[in-house]
C-alpha cells in the first residue's frame, strides 16, 4: 500500500534559503494557492522556511487537502528537489541553478524586502529563455493558474572551460 501511495505522491517543494521570507511561506499556504496545486494533481507541500517567524499549519491531508509540512534548515536540499514535481523557490542563484540542473519545473518568487536587483535580473532573464516562471508573493496564485509546465525549456549548463583558460593565461599558468 505504501508503494502505491508514494507512486501517487506529487510533491511541491518550497525553499526560502537561509534568510526569512515569510511572504512566500504565507503565499503558498493560502487556500487559493493550495486549491490550484490540488487541481494540478499535487498532493504534498513541503516548505523549507529558513529563519522565518511565520509557522504554517501542518496538515495530514486526511480531508482531501494537501499534506503540509515544514522544516527550517537542512544540510542539503537536493534530495527534496529531486523528489519534487514542482519547486517554488526564492530568487537565490544557488537554489535556482540547483533546481534547473536537476531538471525540475521551477517558479522563482522574488523577495521584495531584500530587493537586490541582480536576483530580479537573473529570474527575468531565465524566464525570458523559458527555463522557469518568475513572480512575486502576491501574484503566485495567478502564476500557478496560468503556467504551462510543458512549455518550459530544459536548462543546459554552459561550458566554463574557455573562461577558465583565459583566467589561467592571465594568471600565468601554462595551457594544458
Amino acid at each position: 500500500m505504501e508503494d502505491r501511495e508514494n507512486a501517487k505522491k506529487r510533491l511541491v517543494f518550497v525553499t526560502v534559503g537561509t534568510t526569512s521570507f515569510d511572504a512566500l511561506v504565507k503565499a503558498v499556504v493560502t487556500q487559493h494557492v493550495q486549491d490550484e496545486l490540488l487541481k494540478r494533481g499535487c498532493t504534498h507541500l513541503l516548505i523549507q522556511m529558513g529563519r522565518g517567524t511565520f509557522f504554517p499549519t501542518k496538515c495530514d491531508g486526511a480531508d482531501g487537502s494537501l499534506v503540509v509540512d515544514y522544516f527550517t534548515f537542512s544540510s542539503s536540499i537536493a534530495d527534496h528537489i529531486r523528489s519534487a514535481s514542482l519547486v517554488i523557490s526564492h530568487a537565490g542563484s544557488g537554489s535556482i541553478f540547483e533546481t534547473l540542473k536537476l531538471g525540475k519545473p521551477l517558479i522563482v518568487v522574488v523577495n521584495e524586502d531584500l530587493m537586490d536587483n541582480h536576483q530580479c535580473e537573473l529570474a527575468e532573464a531565465l524566464e525570458e529563455r523559458k527555463h522557469l516562471y518568475y513572480t512575486r508573493p502576491h501574484t503566485l496564485h495567478q502564476t500557478l493558474t496560468k503556467m504551462e509546465l510543458e512549455s518550459l525549456v530544459p536548462y543546459t549548463p554552459g561550458d566554463g572551460t574557455p573562461v577558465a583558460r583565459i583566467i589561467d593565461r592571465f594568471l600565468g599558468f601554462p595551457d594544458d
